[in-house]
């Protein structure tokens, strides 16, 4: 097998492929040109999203010229797959500035040159497309009970499948022969929930160009105890830090079950793979493989600096060497309040630590909620909160005008006093 699908194979992105033998001859010729999609729903990409881009970059460093292909045109209509029902409908002008987010989020994680990586829009050629024509020269290349015999499509019989999102296959095939006829595409890669749609292009190019092209998907990624990658209990892990803060992404990387480790330093980040086996070898400690994770994942999405201060922060708030709490997350509140008496449900809400007042309520109730010394050496230690209506003064504040909050194991807070 060609080498870079062999590394492909052994860092975890390779579930299913078209014809992997004749892919893997056509590579050793020379480069070919792939693309992977993605449709702007939403503001920001989340961590799940990015498997794909990882095997891009692998591709594109490699020699092979890769396109990301923006759906401005099939978000109109919204994929399937995946879901169990209709998407909600967004409007075109947030779409176009979703759009523009996520280029932008992508550019800086790939680096679009125009040449070995560029970003193309779908909407340049299905937005003002034929309806009539659409279907004369492209539906009628489509079997329904084809179409029908894929997973995305079965499932949603069960709970109702619009004719809007029946559409989306075609659309989605479409963009595979136009990139074909326009830069010579011969390869889509993405999820494997994506496989009935990418086998739907391969036929169409097939059966319209008498060409052979070829889809290659990559699993879709769970953690050890059966979640989704990047949800958390707060939500998805979003690559926009107004949505997830630096610090907060770190954690979620630093928090991983012992279990994925290896497969995390293999599939998200580019240490070399003995290098990922080292971390992770017999006798080594986790923790330190988790802090690499994290500081490598973070370092690709955010930069180097945001991954020096978010792993800073997070050995002040864990005790360990070389912490520095002005890295911590930190909010501003009025000095005031604590003159008066902060309730508490109100400053674990304020703090983000808590969703609502209720919520943090139950947080103490539970026994979820922490006063953490100044200094990590101090043997007192966290001090539990215990009485949901208790409230902290002023002299719960340190010289700095300063507390420190935890609410559960992981998530904490320094709360900065201001006059």
């Amino acid at each position: 097998m060609n080498r870079i699908l062999e590394n492909l194979r052994a860092r975890g992105f390779f579930a299913q492929c078209t014809n992997a033998d004749a892919l893997s001859a056509l590579m050793d010729q020379g480069p070919l040109t792939f693309y992977v999609g993605c449709d702007p729903t939403g503001k920001s990409l989340h961590i799940g999203h990015m498997v794909p881009f990882f095997a891009f970059r692998h591709l594109r460093d490699a020699g092979h010229q890769g396109i990301a292909l923006l759906g401005g045109g099939t978000a109109r209509i919204g994929d399937p797959s995946g879901k169990s029902e209709v998407r909600r409908i967004v409007g075109y002008e947030e779409l176009d500035k979703n759009a523009q987010g996520i280029a932008k989020q992508l550019d800086g994680f790939i680096g679009f040159d125009g040449g070995r990586a560029c970003c193309l829009n779908n909407k340049d050629w299905l937005a003002d497309l034929n309806y009539i024509d659409f279907l004369r020269d492209i539906g009628r290349h489509f079997s329904v009970n084809r179409m029908l015999s894929f997973e995305t499509y079965r499932m949603r019989l069960e709970t109702g499948l619009s004719f809007i999102e029946f559409n989306y296959q075609l659309l989605q095939s479409y963009d595979f022969l136009e990139l074909y006829r326009r830069h010579n595409c011969r390869m889509q890669i993405g999820g494997d929930d994506q496989w009935g749609n990418i086998v739907a292009g391969v036929e169409l190019i097939r059966r319209v160009e008498g060409a052979e092209v070829f889809g290659m998907t990559f699993p879709l990624v769970t953690a050890a105890d059966g979640k989704k990658m990047g949800k958390t209990e707060k939500g998805a892990v979003f690559l926009d830090p107004e949505l997830t803060k630096p610090y907060d992404f770190f954690q979620y990387w630093r928090n991983v079950q012992d279990a994925d480790i290896r497969r995390f330093l293999l599939m998200f980040t580019f240490l070399p793979a003995a290098e990922c086996e080292a971390l992770t070898g017999q006798g080594r400690n986790p923790n330190e493989a988790k802090e690499r994770l994290a500081w490598e994942v973070t370092a690709l999405i955010h930069g180097r600096s945001a991954a020096d201060m978010a792993m800073s922060g997070a050995r002040a708030a864990f005790g360990g060497p070389g912490g520095d709490r002005s890295a911590m997350p930190a909010v501003y509140v009025p000095a005031s309040r604590f003159d008066a008496g902060y309730p508490l449900a109100d400053l674990l809400t304020d703090a983000g630590l808590a969703a609502s007042k209720s919520e943090a309520r139950r947080l103490i109730q539970q026994g979820g909620a922490f006063i953490i010394p100044s200094d990590p050496a101090d043997p007192a230690g966290p001090r539990p909160l215990s009485d949901p209506a208790a409230a902290l003064g002023g002299e719960a504040l340190n010289s700095g005008g300063e507390v420190i909050l935890r609410a559960g194991k992981k998530r904490y807070c320094r709360i900065i006093a201001r006059a």
